[in-house]
């Protein structure tokens, strides 16, 4: 069942409540509104550790967020805040720059992080392909891992993996809800020049026209 907070932030998404981080060990978790919707955000200490695309309904989004961090709705400390609102800001058309947040992954292999801390680069309203990303890893040929490290990501927006699109601007890959719909309505909103366009009649067979017979 939701909790009170997400009841309440569907009515004032800003009105957030300063919190502590004394307990820097236990995660806390806060959904807030967007315009996608209800996203969710985790921190534990200083740094954010997970966020949360919207499911279904809130309390859809809370449930998984509490599965993935086993966190609990806590006060909303200042960091976590200013995450928020740069968040928000970025889903409402802004080319708000994320790079200053603090993030926790938790394991994570060296070829993730280094994926993730490259994606953390591409500016909004810009993509690069899976293999161009390897390529700033040193290694064209770690395109399937990245792929695979991006699909892990426990950090959608701020880490943008909808930035990072198949050969010649294809909308692949992309394990949150709504799948490629909702990467390509990202996108959209950052103002990235997409290279698949989708029309009423772009998915409709080519028709051969018949050929005349002549007549005797």
């Amino acid at each position: 069942m939701p909790s009170s907070r997400t009841r309440d932030l569907t009515r004032a998404p800003h009105d957030f409540r300063s919190g502590s981080t004394d307990d820097v060990g236990v995660v806390g978790f806060s959904l807030f509104q967007t315009a996608l919707g209800v996203c969710g955000l985790a921190w534990r200490g200083e740094a954010i550790v997970a966020t949360c695309l919207p499911e279904s309904t809130p309390g859809a989004t809370e449930a998984k967020l509490r599965a993935r961090t086993g966190g609990s709705d806590r006060d909303l400390p200042s960091f976590a805040r200013c995450a928020i609102e740069a968040i928000t800001s970025l889903l409402e058309g802004a080319k708000t720059d994320l790079s200053f947040v603090r993030c926790d992954f938790g394991p994570s292999t060296k070829l993730a992080l280094d994926t993730y801390a490259v994606a953390r680069t591409i500016p909004a309203g810009e993509t690069i392909s899976y293999g161009e990303l390897a390529s700033r890893l040193g290694d064209k040929r770690l395109a399937r891992g990245v792929g695979a490290a991006l699909g892990r990501n426990p950090l959608p927006i701020v880490v943008p993996c909808h930035r990072i699109v198949g050969a010649n601007g294809r909308l692949t890959g992309f394990s949150a809800p709504g799948g490629i719909e909702t990467k390509r309505r990202l996108l959209e909103i950052e103002g990235a020049g997409l290279a698949e366009t989708s029309t009423l009649f772009g998915a409709l067979p080519v028709t051969v026209k018949p050929r005349r017979t002549p007549q005797r």
